[in-house]
């Protein structure tokens, strides 16, 4: 057996509970990538795309015949949506290393801006809760939706450089962990709540960072 079919195959068992290998591996990568994030890092961006492979199969339990029969589509296809939006972010931080030497300059997104992604986060999931019930997603569908299209704005918001996608992380995590461990799936919900306390540190770390771009240099 390689070791595609072995990751693809591989579950561990606590007690009477069945965790895939994948869906730890690819949560791995999305810590890490979460890391590189914090740090302003360009490799965050194609970690982030090869756990975000790793996942779509996972949530796609019943296609792909695993042990897990759940469909959760919101959290399938915010992986395909991680990988197209984590292509523009991989573009836009390597293009801004070239006058800058960093990867981002954080910011606060306008007000105009931070309205907008209010309204876009209720108003997408809205929209997305009768299409995901419609192809048969996981209950409530509600969270599943609001779950996408969160993550779908905090992951546009990172690439853009803005601070408050930090907190659009956390409104994701709230929702995201008891609907993961509803569906069974704990290696995701347990990586979720290290996520809340991870996002906040986060906001804190890119909120510093701005205050110490802002600060003038003696002398200059």
């Amino acid at each position: 057996m390689n070791p595609i079919e072995w990751l693809f195959d591989a579950e561990l068992v606590i007690g009477d509970q069945m965790i895939l290998w994948r869906e730890i591996v690819g949560n791995l990568f999305g810590l890490a990538s979460a890391l590189g994030g914090l740090r302003r890092k360009v490799w965050a961006w194609p970690v982030g795309i090869v756990g975000n492979a790793l996942l779509f199969t996972v949530f796609l339990g019943a296609v792909f015949d695993t042990p897990n029969p759940v469909n959760l589509l919101g959290q399938a296809g915010r992986q395909l949506m991680f990988i197209a939006v984590s292509v523009f972010g991989w573009i836009r931080w390597s293009q801004h290393r070239h006058v800058s030497a960093n990867a981002v300059d954080p910011r606060w997104a306008s007000g105009r801006t931070r309205i907008l992604l209010g309204a876009a986060l209720i108003g997408g999931t809205l929209v997305l809760t009768p299409v995901f019930q419609a192809l048969g997603s996981f209950e409530p569908v509600w969270a599943d939706a609001w779950i996408f299209m969160g993550s779908l704005l905090a992951t546009w918001g990172m690439a853009k450089g803005w601070t408050e996608f930090w907190l659009i992380w956390v409104a994701v995590d709230i929702v995201g962990v008891p609907l993961l461990v509803s569906a069974g799936y704990y290696a995701s919900a347990l990586l979720y709540l290290f996520y809340g306390a991870f996002t906040i540190f986060g906001f804190i770390t890119w909120m510093r960072v701005q205050r110490r771009q802002l600060v003038p240099v003696v002398g200059a």
